[in-house]
């Protein structure tokens, strides 16, 4: 079966899968292949959390970076319902806002991505010094 078209199977228990991941560049890009990976194995549709989780942890490279500390990527597959993508960074004073940037502007469309390609998404603040974006997609068939 090719991951990029599967069809979601009929999960018959919530599947979880967590790692934590260094804030760089290359740890915001192994979010994404192992995001493709786990919902390819589990018959997930795929391509809406991949550039869901890219964005995700690519603010938790930049924006929520602290030396020495990873960020946490976590999917949730609940059977027949919906996809939970977490990211937690360590970056918890500096909370995310979906803003419109300028027009010619180079960044700053991450969370308007999010935004868009999301059935619903948020911020949880916490524990110190943690926060954590989270994003579900609804799993129809």
């Amino acid at each position: 079966m090719n991951p990029q078209t599967a069809t979601p199977r009929n999960l018959t228990a919530e599947r979880t899968f967590t790692v934590l991941l260094s804030p760089t560049r290359r740890g915001a890009r192994l979010a994404r292949l192992l995001t493709v990976a786990h919902l390819g194995l589990w018959g997930l549709p795929l391509e809406s959390a991949a550039h869901i989780v890219a964005e995700l942890a690519a603010n938790a490279s930049v924006h929520g970076r602290v030396p020495g500390r990873n960020f946490q990527l976590r999917l949730t597959a609940h059977p027949g319902t919906r996809l939970r993508i977490e990211v937690t960074d360590t970056r918890g004073d500096r909370l995310p806002v979906a803003a419109i940037p300028e027009p010619y502007a180079e960044s700053g469309r991450g969370l308007l991505i999010v935004e868009a390609l999301a059935d619903r998404w948020g911020i949880v603040p916490g524990p110190v010094p943690r926060k954590t974006v989270w994003a579900e997609l609804d799993l129809v068939p």
